[in-house]
C-alpha cells in the first residue's frame, strides 16, 4: 500500500457509502484472524504449559510486566492519533515516525540498565538477563507502530490482520522449538522478541513508505499532545492490570505468579478474542460519524448489544468450566490456576462492558477526558488489591471482579456526557443480558448438584465432560432466560441479521448507507433535537 498521494496527502478510505459495510467486514476480519490467533495461542499454551514449568512463566511476567508498558510507548498515542485525526500527510506521519523510533530507542537502552533493580525488587538473579534480552523488544516495537497505523487508518484490517497472524505463529513456533531443546524460560523470551520483528518486517513490506527526514509541520505538536494524553491513560490502565502481578510476584514468588498469570490470562481471553479486535474499526468508524447524533448513539448502543449478549455468554460458560479447562488443556500440574479462576470468572462478562467506555473518549478526540477516568480506576484497583493481598492471590482475583462492578455505573456517566450519551441507556441495552447470565449460572449450579459427574474425580475425562455438560446446560438456560426477559428472540434474531455482512464475499442485503435500526428501548433515549441533527459529516 503506497499511503500518500505524490502531494503527500493521504489517500481516501472508503467513502460515505460503503462505511458501514466496511465497518462490518473490517470487524469480521479482526475476530476471524483473532480466532485463529487464539487457535495458534491454545497450542502454544497446551504444548508449553507440558514442557515448561509455572516458574518459567513466572520469570518471564516479572519482567514483562515493566518491558510491555515500554514497548507501548508510540503504539498507544501515536497509532490512535494517525487512524482518528481529520488530516494526516506524509510530513506529519514522518515527524511522528521519527519521535516514536527515537523514543523507543532511549526506553530500550534505560530498561536494558534496570536488570539489577529488578533482582532486588525479587530477590531473583534470574531476571537480570533476561531484563536486558527483553529489552529489545521495546526498540524493535517502535520501527512499525506509525506503518500499521497507517495500514489501519486506510481500513486495511486484512493486511495487519494477517501481520498479526503470521507473527503470532513464528513466535509460538520458536517458542516450542525451543522448549523442546531444553531452553526453559529463555524460550519464552525469544519467543517474546520474535513476535515483534516479525510484525516489524511484515509492516514495512506492506506498507513499503520511508520516511523524510523531520521537519517542522503544523499539527505535530497537536498530535504529541494527543499521544501523551492517550498514553498517560494506558499507563495509568496498564499499571492498574499490572499492580496484581507485581504484588503476587513479590509476595509470593515466580510459582504462584506463574498459576496466578494463567488464570489472568484465561481472564482477559473474552477482552482479547471480541474487545481489543474491533476496537480500531469502531475507532475509525465512530470518527466518520457525528457526536451527538442518532447515527453514532445507535452504532454504538448496538454494538455493545451484541457484544453484551456474546460477552455474558461466555463470561458464564468460563466461569462454570474454567476449572476443569485448566485441567484439561494444561494438565494436573496446573490445577491450583483454576483454583485462582474460580475467583476471577463472575467479572468477565461486566469487563466487557465496561472496557467500550473508553471508545467513547477515544472517538471524539478526547484523551485527556480518557486519562482523568482511568486515575480514578486505578485508585479504586489498586486499593482493592492491597485489601485482597490478604487472602493470597484468590482474594486479588475477587478485587479484579469487584473493581468492574463498582465502576462500570460511573464510567458511562463520565464518558457518556461529552456525545449526550445517558446512563439509562446503557444500562437498558445491556441489563437483560447480564440478568439472563446470573439466573442461568444459578440454575445449572442448582442442576448440576444433582449430577453424579459434576461429585466424580477429577481426571482428564471427567474433567472433560464437566466442561462440555456445564457449557452446553448454561447456554441453552442463557438463551431461554433471554427469549423470557425480551418476551421474544428479538435479539437473536437481529444477531442473525448481522451475519450476512460478516461473511466473506457477501454482500450486505441491507442498504449500506442505513444506519443499524434502533430498538424501542434505546430509541427512547434519543430526543427529538438529537434525531433532526444531520446523520454524518466526513471528517
Amino acid at each position: 500500500m503506497k499511503p500518500f498521494d505524490q502531494n503527500g496527502d493521504f489517500r481516501p478510505s472508503a467513502g460515505r457509502h460503503d462505511l458501514r459495510r466496511t465497518a462490518v467486514r473490517g470487524a469480521s476480519v479482526t475476530v476471524i484472524s483473532q480466532g485463529i490467533v487464539f487457535a495458534v495461542q491454545t497450542v502454544a499454551t497446551l504444548s508449553l504449559a507440558r514442557l515448561l514449568t509455572p516458574m518459567d512463566f513466572g520469570i518471564l511476567a516479572m519482567v514483562s510486566t515493566f518491558s510491555v508498558v515500554l514497548m507501548s510507548v508510540g503504539q498507544n498515542g501515536y497509532a490512535e492519533a494517525i487512524m482518528q485525526r481529520e488530516e494526516m500527510n506524509e510530513s506529519l506521519a514522518s515527524n511522528l515516525f521519527w519521535i516514536t523510533f527515537g523514543i523507543g530507542t532511549l526506553l530500550s537502552l534505560a530498561f536494558a540498565a534496570c536488570g539489577p533493580l529488578l533482582v532486588r525488587l525479587y530477590s531473583n538473579k534470574l531476571v537480570a538477563p533476561v531484563t536486558v534480552w527483553m529489552s529489545l523488544t521495546i526498540f524493535i516495537n517502535s520501527t512499525s507502530v506509525v506503518h500499521v497505523a497507517l495500514l489501519k487508518r486506510a481500513l486495511r484490517f486484512s493486511l495487519t490482520s494477517t501481520l498479526n497472524i503470521i507473527s503470532s505463529i513464528g513466535s509460538v513456533v520458536v517458542s516450542i522449538v525451543l522448549a523442546v531443546m531444553g531452553w526453559g524460560y529463555w524460550a519464552l523470551v525469544v519467543g517474546a522478541i520474535v513476535k515483534p520483528l516479525f510484525l516489524s518486517i511484515g509492516a514495512w513490506y506492506q506498507c513499503p513508505w520511508i520516511p523524510s527526514f523531520p521537519r517542522r509541520t503544523p499539527g505535530t505538536a497537536s498530535v504529541v499532545r494527543f499521544a501523551l494524553n492517550v498514553y498517560g491513560r494506558f499507563s495509568f490502565d496498564y499499571c492498574t492490570r499490572n499492580t496484581d502481578n507485581l504484588l503476587v510476584g513479590w509476595r509470593f514468588g515466580p510459582a504462584s505468579l506463574g498459576y496466578y498469570k494463567k488464570a489472568y490470562d484465561l481472564f482477559v481471553l473474552p477482552a482479547n478474542q471480541l474487545i481489543i479486535p474491533v476496537a480500531d474499526v469502531v475507532l475509525s468508524t465512530l470518527g466518520k460519524l457525528k457526536p451527538k447524533s442518532i447515527e453514532y448513539k445507535t452504532y454504538f448502543l448496538r454494538g455493545l448489544s451484541i457484544l453484551a449478549f456474546s460477552g455474558m455468554a461466555v463470561g458464564g460458560i468460563l466461569t462454570l468450566a474454567g476449572k476443569d479447562l485448566i485441567r484439561v488443556l494444561l494438565g494436573a500440574k496446573w490445577a491450583p490456576a483454576g483454583e485462582i479462576f474460580v475467583f476471577f470468572g463472575p467479572g468477565i462478562g461486566i469487563m466487557l462492558i465496561y472496557m467500550t467506555s473508553g471508545l467513547l473518549h477515544l472517538s471524539i478526540g478526547r484523551a485527556d477526558r480518557w486519562l482523568k477516568w482511568v486515575a480514578v480506576e486505578f485508585t479504586t484497583t489498586v486499593l482493592l488489591f492491597l485489601l485482597g493481598l490478604r487472602w493470597g492471590p484468590v482474594g486479588v482475583a475477587s478485587a479484579w471482579t469487584a473493581s468492574f462492578c463498582i465502576l462500570l455505573v460511573p464510567a458511562f456517566w463520565f464518558a457518556g456526557k461529552p456525545v449526550a450519551l445517558s446512563v439509562g441507556s446503557v444500562l437498558a441495552t445491556v441489563w437483560r443480558y447480564v440478568l439472563a447470565s446470573l439466573v442461568a449460572g444459578l440454575a445449572c449450579v442448582l442442576v448440576t448438584r444433582q449430577i453424579p459427574l459434576f461429585a466424580g474425580a477429577a481426571d482428564f475425562l471427567n474433567a472433560s465432560l464437566r466442561a462440555c455438560t456445564v457449557s452446553l446446560l448454561y447456554l441453552a438456560l442463557y438463551l431461554g432466560a433471554i427469549v423470557l426477559l425480551y418476551g421474544g428472540p428479538q435479539p437473536l434474531y437481529r444477531f442473525a441479521q448481522l451475519l450476512p455482512d460478516l461473511l466473506p464475499g457477501k454482500r450486505s442485503r441491507s442498504s449500506v448507507d442505513s444506519p443499524p435500526e434502533v430498538a424501542p428501548s434505546e430509541a427512547s433515549e434519543l430526543s427529538e433535537e438529537e434525531s433532526a441533527v444531520p446523520e454524518t459529516y466526513r471528517r
